[in-house]
């Protein structure tokens, strides 16, 4: 494994080693790991470099691709959003990598595009995101709005989930939630919710005194309408925000929390036990009981020699497009990124949620939503799940200006909204 440092030193590496490393390049096909190993997001990315690793690890042990060893190239853009750029072009321009699997907020992956799209590399993003957005560079292996935050609105306005009607949208000062908030505002109109029934309300990243913030949520849920958070916090944050509601004796019943970017390993050393009944959103739980689950938990636990059993929904998207993107590289035959983008159409694996999953010329994926309760283990039980894997609506149909937009990158690529300006109407 090689990790970017800084150029300091790097030019005292005597040649004969320069030789050797570049020989060595010639027998492997780089993979490049680009997630925030310190900083506010590392407690939610240090696992997705884990689960790229033993990705690497397992395909090695196959014989890697197409004949060759797999060599990871760690980059730690250590939640600086400027770094993330800085890195990626390391990744692209210095070091060759065929392929990045990388980023966690939107924030981070906006940041990268340009680079990916300018040196015409392949990042596949393995997160929940808000859309409103499709390159030609870059596979969205976590959920859209239409795969999550739709489903979690829908789940708690139903008589199963509670029959909400006043909403607070709680989320951090970044890209995934301003515009998730647009969309879940837009819906909740559209679904004759007054506006005064939703209340807005935003934090910094890595934001930790929430008690004003909690106790405003209270008074909300104590005015008489059935009132629940959807809450779009992430990183570290979460940890702060879900001590608070404990400590506020916030019980579920009472006023559900619904949380689109938190899963058990953010709420590791929370005490959970006053937070059970709470939820989350996503495509896949630990909890699902599937011949492909026991098998994705056992490789996690035996990769980290039992010190982790906690998977979670961004390791299992790592972990999908992982798969794909080496069907793919052995399909084309080459790990080239044009060769490899066009493969990549049609692809399909039966995932560890137990859903078959299948990758679209909008790249993203159809993919399960479902809807997990908070037990006193500290994890999450599946309560609910679509019955078919749902296929991601890249643009909002509830955003006026993306109602009429999709995306198709099938030949001749065209994008609405892209950097491919062709617009392509339903």
């Amino acid at each position: 494994m090689r990790w970017i440092c800084s150029l300091r030193g790097f030019f005292a590496v005597p040649l004969i080693l320069f030789a050797s490393m570049a020989h060595g390049a010639e027998d492997t096909i780089k993979v490049g790991i680009l997630h925030s190993l310190s900083g506010t997001m590392a407690n939610s990315e240090s696992a997705l470099k884990d689960t790229v690793l033993m990705m690497i690890a397992d395909q090695n042990k196959k014989g890697g691709l197409l004949g060759r060893k797999l060599e990871p190239v760690v980059a730690d853009p250590a939640s600086d959003w400027d770094a993330f750029t800085d890195k990626a072009r390391e990744l692209l321009a210095n070091e060759k990598v065929a392929v990045v699997f990388g980023c966690w907020t939107s924030t981070s992956r906006k940041a990268v595009i340009p680079v990916f799209e300018r040196l015409n590399g392949l990042l596949f993003y393995p997160v929940q995101h808000e859309g409103e957005e499709s390159s030609r560079n870059v596979f969205y292996t976590g959920a859209a709005p239409s795969q999550q935050a739709i489903p979690a609105v829908r789940y708690l306005m139903s008589k199963e989930g509670g029959g909400i009607r006043r909403w607070v949208l709680l989320g951090t000062e970044s890209d995934y939630p301003r515009m998730t908030n647009r969309i879940l505002g837009a819906y909740l109109a559209a679904e004759g919710v007054n506006a005064e029934d939703v209340t807005t309300i935003y934090a910094p990243l890595g934001h930790s005194d929430w008690r004003e913030i909690v106790e405003k949520i209270k008074v909300l849920g104590s005015q008489g309408k059935k009132t629940a958070v959807i809450s779009t916090i992430s990183g570290d944050a979460n940890g702060h925000l879900y001590n608070e509601l404990a400590a506020q004796q916030v019980e579920a019943r009472k006023i559900p929390v619904m949380g689109l970017s938190v899963t058990a390993r953010e709420l590791r050393g929370v005490d959970v036990s006053r937070l059970v009944g709470h939820m989350a959103a996503r495509s896949y739980f630990q909890s699902v009981t599937t011949p492909e689950n026991d098998a994705f938990v056992k490789m996690w636990t035996d990769f980290n020699e039992q010190r982790d059993n906690i998977t979670n929904d961004p390791m299992e998207a790592t972990f999908i497009g992982f798969r794909m993107w080496a069907q793919a590289v052995t399909q084309a035959g080459t790990s080239d990124a044009n060769a490899v983008r066009q493969a990549m159409y049609g692809q399909r694996i039966k995932a560890p949620s137990g859903f078959e999953v299948v990758m679209n010329t909008n790249h993203h994926l159809s993919k399960p939503a479902m809807i997990g309760k908070l037990n006193p283990d500290g994890r999450f039980d599946v309560v609910w799940r679509s019955i078919n894997p749902i296929k991601a609506s890249v643009w909002s149909r509830y955003i006026p200006e993306s109602a009429k937009l999709t995306a198709d990158w099938t030949f001749p690529w065209v994008c609405g909204g892209c950097a491919e300006p062709t617009f392509k109407e339903w």
